[in-house]
């Protein structure tokens, strides 16, 4: 059975964190690929997003070097907001026999009760956790501690045991719009591209 890892982002900019987490999400699990999904238009005014386009291309350039990684547009190319539940259901069709496994931070897995369809979602993908040093499941809220004991056991919810590396997108974009370098954190393909597309200069990061 092929093994197919969904990695979700804003990816703006990709950076070496990233490919970090994602080669440990597929060596931990066996994964055959893991497919970057970076998001859409923002669908809210007053965004200063990246554009999807110039993001997507980035994605690429970074995982050129590794043939289990690939990116798909599914999240960009659909209008308004966009739901992990739809995107999963959208993977779910096309590789109906595959095992899928969404990436997450533990962030987001302590919020997963507040996302849209949090059950279906559960149910159609197995999950991976990715956690930064000292964070844990016991701040999980009552609403998910069901939940979590039963996929722990049943073996659709995984802890990757790889640490998020202390490295973030807002950080490099205030980097580069201040002119500083970034040759660190990202790629060099992606500095290339930033460099050649003027992203982020002059621009406040949030």
């Amino acid at each position: 059975m092929n093994k197919l890892g969904l990695f979700g982002g804003s990816f703006d900019p990709i950076h070496n964190g990233h490919l970090h987490i994602a080669r440990a999400f597929a060596d931990e699990l066996g994964l055959d690929n893991v497919i970057f999904l970076p998001a859409g238009e923002p669908y809210h005014k007053h965004s200063t997003r990246t554009p999807a386009a110039q993001r997507l291309a980035m994605v690429e350039a970074a995982i050129a070097g590794d043939a289990r990684f690939a990116a798909s547009d599914v999240d960009m190319v659909r209008d308004g907001a966009t739901y992990s539940v739809d995107t999963v259901q959208i993977f779910r069709q096309h590789f109906a026999d595959a095992e899928l496994w969404w990436l997450m931070g533990m962030d987001s897995l302590l919020q997963l009760h507040t996302w849209k369809n949090w059950r279906t979602f559960a149910r159609l993908t197995h999950i991976a956790v990715a956690a930064r040093a000292g964070q844990s499941l016991n701040l999980a809220p009552p609403e998910l501690c069901d939940w979590l004991g039963e996929a722990l056991q049943q073996g659709s919810l995984k802890i990757l045991s790889a640490p998020l590396r202390d490295v973030s997108s807002s950080a490099i974009r205030r980097r580069a719009a201040a002119g500083q370098s970034i040759a660190d954190d990202v790629p060099e393909a992606v500095a290339r591209l930033i460099g050649q597309w003027g992203l982020y200069r002059g621009v406040k990061a949030a």
